[in-house]
């Protein structure tokens, strides 16, 4: 399905500090349902593959369906050659083929597309106000003679499915029946439950590809631990600890997308216990503090790690 990022992963252990191991059964079986619930389904492979790399996991979308949604028109390459391409974010420069459907939310897009002939996909506007426009949007592609295929409608994360449904139900009067709609932000058995009055498209990512998290595991590698004492300062910043402990030196960073979560909370985890960061993560390292007595990982072990799949660069992906 994906192929390993490096072919002998044993080689590159001394140079491994992040590391994504995917249980390849269990994961695919997931996929798989997915796939045989969903009737029309787009998987979505666009940024860094959900953290599985966005080449090979185009491989494993097209199992799935021929139509694969990428993130942008930069995203094009690398794709197999029997896939159609369809952009979810528009573009105010046409590509040079006429083969991606490309989505239009605004009359400038439009324009942009003007004499490029294509086809696009057009996007209405949620509640999310990110894209899209009212209905006339859809003329207005039809007069710039691009082939209008779809419209879409892209629900905001927040809120409920009944919300979600209720941000597309309320178009579907105005929306010619010949048309498909592609909706996103639904559950499969809310998306069922769209009328019959129209044809359906549900464009999933991280549900798809995430949906079992028992099969993916983050990790982060120990390059160093150091005694330290209450009062001593250690760190970009020389920040004061406060007990006696020790600094463990894991080898993850902001060149990974390694930053402390949401809510400001360290992403390190070991033997069920959180790792609290010494000061914010650097490109290559993060400093972390073990107050004495707290169980302390050693070097050359393995921290559990929780960040985004999407917003993390993993230095080896490990199938098993």
């Amino acid at each position: 399905m994906i192929r390993h990022r490096s072919a002998d992963p044993s080689h590159y252990r001394a140079n491994v500090t992040v590391r994504l191991t995917v249980n390849r059964t269990r994961w695919w079986n997931h996929v798989t349902y997915v796939a045989d619930t969903v009737n029309e389904l787009v998987p979505v492979v666009k940024g860094n593959g959900y953290g599985l790399g966005r080449e090979g996991l185009a491989v494993a979308a097209m199992k799935l369906s021929s139509i694969i949604a990428v993130g942008t028109v930069h995203e094009l390459g690398g794709l197999p050659d029997q896939a159609t391409p369809v952009v979810l974010t528009p573009t105010l420069t046409a590509p040079d083929s006429t083969e991606p459907v490309l989505t239009v939310g605004n009359e400038t897009h439009i324009a942009a597309l003007q004499g490029w002939g294509g086809r696009v996909i057009v996007k209405l506007a949620s509640s999310m106000l990110r894209y899209g426009g009212g209905i006339q949007l859809v003329a207005a592609a039809q007069q710039a003679g691009l082939r209008t295929v779809g419209v879409s409608i892209h629900p905001p994360l927040a809120g409920d499915d009944s919300a979600h449904r209720s941000d597309i139900v309320r178009y579907l009067p105005d929306i010619d029946p010949s048309l498909d709609v592609w909706v996103s932000h639904l559950a499969p058995t809310t998306y069922e439950t769209l009328p019959t009055s129209h044809r359906y498209k549900l464009r999933l990512g991280t549900y798809l590809w995430h949906g079992d998290r028992e099969a993916l595991k983050l990790e982060a590698d120990v390059l160093d631990t150091r005694p330290i004492a209450a009062g001593d300062r250690a760190g970009y910043r020389l920040t004061e600890v406060s007990g006696d402990g020790t600094l463990v030196m894991v080898g993850a960073g902001t060149a990974n997308g390694i930053t402390p979560n949401a809510n400001g909370r360290s992403p390190f985890h070991f033997d069920r216990h959180r790792l609290d960061l010494l000061e914010p993560s650097h490109m290559h390292t993060s400093m972390v503090f073990v107050p004495a007595g707290d169980p302390c990982p050693i070097t050359g072990g393995w921290v559990d790690l929780q960040r985004p799949l999407t917003m993390t660069n993993a230095d080896q992906l490990r199938w098993t």
